[in-house]
């Protein structure tokens, strides 16, 4: 179908369905916005190939060579090598002290990853109470309309209050279903990041207190 006949009848759409329209629309802006911003960082984090800098990372320290793994962890520009990069750099080789130090520089590095992905779960259900409240306003007034209006009119007032009330609840779905489906998608990568730097600083500290470094 010709995309200005779907524009027209957005257009259409959107209009018929009153003021709450336009702070759906917003939300939604606000949600697109959000959801671009968040996704370009997590995105860039996960690109790493975590698996590839695990294994050359444990390769230079079964060599003994501490300083190429840290030169090589200051190259990555990622969560798994800023964490891998503390555990190296701490001095003391006990467990605990690497422990501690792989907590600290994940306690930094962590976070922001997940920072304002909450907003996505919490404006998706604005939108979705923006739309039930639309509804109730639209046969409100639908049913306001009709009580002072000619018996030749009330059925196009009760008609326009009625298509205002779905347009309404539909668009407030149409806005949250995908950001509560995009807020999924990023939590999971999220969590991918966060088992990855687990399973990397894992398998450093038991390499560097003499173990095999496998998991």
């Amino acid at each position: 179908m010709d995309p200005l006949v779907w524009l027209g009848r957005f257009a259409a759409f959107f209009k018929n369905g009153g003021p709450f329209m336009y702070v759906i629309l917003a939300t939604g802006l606000v949600i697109l916005a959000l959801s671009l911003e968040r996704f370009w960082v997590i995105q860039r984090a996960a690109a790493l190939n975590s698996a590839k800098l695990s294994r050359d990372l444990l390769r230079l320290v079964r060599r003994g060579d501490k300083n190429s793994a840290v030169q090589l962890c200051g190259k990555v520009k990622a969560p798994a090598s800023s964490v891998a990069k503390a555990i190296l750099q701490r001095e003391g080789g006990d467990e605990e002290s690497l422990q501690s130090a792989a907590d600290g520089a994940a306690t930094v590095v962590l976070p922001p990853l997940g920072r304002r992905l909450s907003y996505l779960n919490m404006l998706a259900n604005a939108a979705t109470l923006l739309g039930l409240l639309g509804t109730i306003f639209g046969l409100t007034t639908a049913f306001a309309a009709v009580d002072a209006a000619d018996p030749s009119q009330r059925s196009a007032f009760l008609a326009a209050g009625i298509s205002q009330a779905l347009n309404t609840t539909a668009f407030g779905l149409i806005v949250a279903v995908p950001a509560l489906l995009v807020h999924g998608f990023l939590v999971s990568k999220v969590e991918g990041i966060v088992d990855s730097v687990d399973a990397l600083s894992v398998r450093l500290i038991s390499l560097l207190t003499g173990g095999n470094g496998e998991l």
